[in-house]
């Protein structure tokens, strides 16, 4: 007879990005020590996904199992320009040491510190032996920002042959069909569709049914949605980077959207393409003056 699963709902809500209800979820008894290194892991992913960094920091000191350690870097990662180049350095001495190297959870961490340094072989070189749903589910994502499908649809037919069903299956395959295009769109929309229905409406499932809709010329429908994601969570910069491209191509104002984005992720790619598209504007112009 097969073990209950006691941390699937705090699993898959962290999954859904539904963090809020992930944290209310995780009050577990008697769980085996893994499950509890687990779901401590979970809880504080969560807050970093909420922008509670400092919280994480504080939380977990140095007594913390590797697997802890290794959040607290991401969150450390996050927090600052001078702590992210340590972070960056200390990751790097981890992975190198053999006692600890190989821990699945320090690798999940090192391919998402590296694929947001675009690092993407680097990322690989720790992820792409897998060993978890996450680790799988992580490597479509790296293979589809290199622009090869091929191989992200390899990984994903690992992840079916595992678990069809598995939320992280799921959202697998709706990033790699959104990244294919086509006609691929609408098995997308309909993957998000199915896991609103299923479970809820997140930020993370209504940007993808909008994205979705703006890749099929619906860009109404979008809008409706990124407001209602808007809601949820007014500073998810997803949310705000896909608003400002819809209302672009409804002719409405996205200044407000745009501004926000710069405001509290001036890190985010669009902002970053926006201001060298502004420098390159300036510097032709100065050519001509």
């Amino acid at each position: 007879m097969a073990t209950p699963d006691h941390l699937f709902n705090l699993r898959n809500n962290f999954y859904l990005g539904a963090y809020q209800a992930a944290i209310s979820s995780s009050e577990v008894h008697n769980l085996s020590p893994e499950d509890t290194i687990e779901r401590d892991c979970l809880v504080h992913r969560c807050y970093i996904a909420l922008g509670q960094l400092q919280f994480v920091i504080n939380e977990i000191d140095a007594s913390a199992p590797t697997p802890l350690q290794a959040v607290k870097l991401l969150a450390l990662y996050f927090s600052s320009p001078e702590t992210k180049e340590s972070a960056i350095s200390n990751l790097k001495e981890w992975l190198a040491d053999p006692t600890i190297g190989n821990n699945s959870t320090l690798r999940l961490i090192a391919g998402i510190i590296f694929m947001h340094e675009q690092d993407f072989n680097e990322a690989l070189k720790h992820t792409n032996a897998g060993g978890t749903m996450e680790l799988h589910a992580l490597n479509v994502q790296i293979f589809i920002k290199m622009h090869r499908s091929d191989h992200a649809e390899r990984q994903l037919r690992v992840m079916q042959q595992i678990d069809e069903d598995h939320t992280l299956t799921q959202l697998a395959s709706a990033w790699l069909n959104l990244s294919v295009g086509g006609s691929k769109i609408q098995e997308a929309y309909l993957i998000f569709q199915d896991l609103s229905e299923r479970y809820m409406s997140t930020s993370l499932i209504l940007n993808g049914k909008a994205v979705c809709c703006m890749h099929m010329g619906n860009f109404d429908e979008a809008e409706t949605l990124l407001v209602e994601a808007l809601n949820k969570d007014a500073r998810d910069p997803e949310t705000l980077a896909n608003l400002v491209v819809c209302c672009l191509h409804l002719g409405k104002p996205s200044s407000k959207s745009f501004s926000q984005l710069k405001l509290s992720h001036p890190d985010h790619i669009l902002v970053k393409r926006s201001s060298a598209a502004e420098e390159g504007f300036d510097r032709a112009l100065q050519a001509f003056s």
